[in-house]
Parts: C-alpha cells; sequence; structure tokens
C-alpha cells in the first residue's frame, strides 16, 4: 500500500504543472466519409438543382426565389445554364428562352403576379435528367418582387414541365399544370420519373412532384408525360405539410423565416420539398421542408385515380422516422436514399431494407445541401447553396463523392 502512494502524488504534481494549451479534449472531426471533389464553382446567379448526362454535360438552374436571379429585361440573368468550365455556365437551351417578354413579373395584374408565358421560363426549381437522358426543367412560375422579397403568385402557363432533346438541344415537350393541379400559391420543387412502359397506359411513363408551398397548399402532384395529365394526391395529410414551429439550425445559428422584408419573423412553413423514387420504382419517398421526417408511399396509390384513390394513397403513408433536416432526395442503384443532413454539415443514407439512417460524409464547407443527382458515372453530385443564410458569400458549390458499394443512377425505363 506503501509504495503505491509516490506514484499518485507524482500523478497529481503531473497535472497541475500542466498548462491549458497542452491539454487535448476530444472534439468533433468535422469530415466523414469519402472526400469531396469540387465540380463547379457559382460565382454569379444562385442555384438550386444539377443534373449531369450520360455523356458528362453538367446542368444547373437559378431559381426566382433570389432578387437576383429575376429577369426584368435590363438584366442578363438565365433560369437554366450549362456548365462551360469550373466557374462559368451558358444559359440552356438559349437565352431567349429564358428572358420572357417584358420580364418574369406581371405589372399589369393588381397586386403585381408572376408572368405566364407558357413558351418561356420564369421561376425553375430544379432540372433532372430522365433515364433516356433528356432535361427535364420543372418550372414554379413563381418569381420575388425586387422591393421586398415577396413571393408573387404564379399565373396560368407559369408552372409547367419542359422536356429537352440533349442531342438537338431543342424543347421537344411541354407540359402545362391547370390552376386546379398547381394553384396561385402551389411552389413545385422536385420530380423524379418512372419511364417503364407498364405505368401508363400510354407506355411514355410518369412524373412526380412534390408541391412545397408555403402556404399549406400541399401535395405530390402525378403527371403523364404523354397526355399531359396531372393530377393531386396526400393533399389534406400532414405528411407533406409543415411541422407546427419547426425550427433549423446550420452552423448553430436558428433559420427563420420571413414571407418578405416586411414581415415579422416567423417558422418556416415550407411543405413536400424532397422526393425519391425506389429503385424499382414501387416507392415514393418524400418529405417536408419543414420536417425531420422521411415518408414513402407506394407508386400505384399515386396512379390512381379512381374514386376512392385519394383514401387508398392517405392510408397508405408510411412514416419511416426522423433523418434530420433536408431539402432534396436521391437514389441510387442499390435503392439506398441519399437525403441532406444540413445542422451537421453532412448527407445521410436511409436503407428501406433494414429501416436504419447512417451517415454517408460530412464536411465543413457543406452549408446546405440543396440537390442531389446520382450519375450513370457513379458518384453523387450535389449543390450546397447557403440557402438560409441572410448574407450569402459566393462561390456556391457543386462537389461530388462516390456512390458507395458500385451505385449508380437508377434507370426506370423499358
Amino acid at each position: 500500500m506503501r509504495s503505491t502512494v509516490p506514484t499518485i502524488i507524482t500523478v497529481i504534481i503531473g497535472c497541475a504543472s500542466a498548462s491549458a494549451s497542452d491539454i487535448r479534449f476530444i472534439s468533433d472531426p468535422g469530415v466523414y466519409g469519402p472526400p469531396l471533389e469540387v465540380v463547379h464553382a457559382y460565382y454569379g446567379q444562385w442555384p438550386t438543382g444539377v443534373a449531369v448526362s450520360s455523356t458528362g454535360r453538367i446542368f444547373s438552374n437559378f431559381p426566382g426565389l433570389d432578387r437576383d436571379n429575376v429577369y426584368n429585361v435590363s438584366n442578363n440573368v438565365y433560369q437554366v445554364a450549362e456548365h462551360t468550365s469550373l466557374t462559368t455556365e451558358v444559359a440552356y437551351p438559349s437565352l431567349e428562352i429564358n428572358h420572357p417578354p417584358g420580364g418574369a413579373i406581371n405589372y399589369t395584374t393588381t397586386p403585381f403576379t408572376s408572368a405566364k408565358h407558357q413558351n418561356h421560363l420564369i421561376g425553375v426549381q430544379t432540372v433532372v435528367i430522365d433515364s433516356l437522358d433528356r432535361l427535364w426543367i420543372l418550372d414554379s412560375g413563381r418569381v420575388v418582387q425586387a422591393s421586398d422579397g415577396k413571393l408573387l403568385s404564379a399565373a396560368y402557363g407559369g408552372p409547367k414541365l419542359v422536356s429537352i432533346d440533349l442531342t438537338s438541344n431543342k424543347v421537344f415537350k411541354t407540359i402545362v399544370f391547370p390552376s386546379d393541379v398547381a394553384a396561385p400559391d402551389s411552389y413545385l420543387n422536385d420530380v423524379r420519373f418512372d419511364l417503364r412502359p407498364g405505368v401508363t397506359a400510354s407506355g411514355k411513363g410518369i412524373g412526380y412532384i412534390t408541391d412545397s408551398s408555403a402556404q399549406g397548399h400541399n401535395a405530390i402532384i402525378v403527371v403523364d408525360l404523354d397526355t399531359g395529365e396531372s393530377w393531386r394526391h396526400l393533399g389534406l395529410t400532414g405528411s407533406v405539410g409543415a411541422e407546427s414551429q419547426f425550427l433549423s439550425f446550420i452552423w448553430g445559428k436558428p433559420a427563420y423565416y420571413m414571407e418578405s422584408s416586411n414581415s415579422p419573423l416567423t417558422t418556416n412553413p415550407t411543405g413536400s420539398n424532397g422526393i425519391a423514387l425506389s429503385a424499382d420504382g414501387e416507392t415514393l419517398y418524400f418529405g417536408p421542408y419543414s420536417s425531420r421526417y422521411m415518408y414513402s408511399v407506394p407508386t400505384a396509390r399515386l396512379r390512381d385515380r379512381s374514386s376512392t384513390s385519394e383514401l387508398l394513397a392517405q392510408q397508405s403513408v408510411v412514416n419511416h422516422g426522423q433523418k434530420g433536416a433536408s431539402g432534396g432526395f436521391e437514389t441510387d442503384s442499390n435503392n439506398l436514399i441519399y437525403v441532406g443532413n444540413s445542422e451537421l454539415n453532412a448527407i445521410n443514407i436511409f436503407n428501406p431494407a433494414n429501416g436504419t439512417v447512417s451517415l454517408f460524409l460530412r464536411d465543413p464547407r457543406i452549408n446546405w445541401v440543396d440537390t442531389m443527382f446520382a450519375a450513370t458515372d457513379g458518384y453523387l453530385y450535389f449543390t450546397s447553396n447557403q440557402l438560409l443564410e441572410a448574407e450569402k458569400k459566393r462561390p456556391f458549390g457543386l462537389f461530388r463523392a462516390p456512390l458507395p458499394n458500385g451505385g449508380k443512377k437508377v434507370l426506370l425505363a423499358s
């Protein structure tokens, strides 16, 4: 017993003489998973979506949620662009289609509304390349006004789905949504496509779209890509709506919401946002922007238009629990669902096979994972665009990381 006393005394004396700079505590490493590759730096307009073709062409969009993205005749901005270098883009498919006559705001209405040009882009929220390597442009038809940043209502002709043939770089189809599908206060946010011949009578495929309206007009919109017919499902369910008093934190700072610069602070009311199809096309995963929960519904229920189809769709929604605060979702060929976890500068993976959420990657350069795209080259591309920062600092980032276990883009086609 006596022999141990000197050892104890020595340890106490050693600790007492140490300086604060010599003490090492456990700390957050900040980085996890595969290293990020910088694909593009946006020094000009503020981006959301990204899509990558099978030949490596990269496209982005620049929505009317940012005042500097809104075409006003005197500026030279665009809604969709193709990347031409590490730091440059060019309007796509032409500058003309990106410049609606008279600008993106209709000043002849009271109050002012967003423009309604069917053959021009107004406020594009996302771009997606489908399994046949065609570019689809989802136009919300809504932009903010410069004076106070308030999001203006849409008018018929603005909300639409436009497809571009990447060989000819020409528009080959435009689907305009009727006002009972895309209401003036709707906000068409993201879209996924199933081109398997058996999902529609025409065999031309179907699209699923989230309506993320901050005014509570939320739903999943379904569109037949051949006939152009569209309809809504799940509009009365909590699964597509914002959680009451939802508040997220980015880099430790609370992210409140203001409808305009003249409005008081509140919590974010934005509904269904992220969307992803299972690798077999049979399940649609989705979640509200203002929620940490993920839900799913069988796609057969969404395609059904029978008299009880809405009841059956509502009853078939599954709550998969929390996955982090996120924007966009994505799926790979291994049927893993990728979701942002921007409060932790991360991207998570939801595995439907066992119901678990795991960490895919982390990096301190991630501020807000807006849109993800699993490409045929085996990489996950995503934009980090400082969405919730009041004072944004350029450049915004487009990164990529290799998908695990040989994962690639899901191809749902004949």
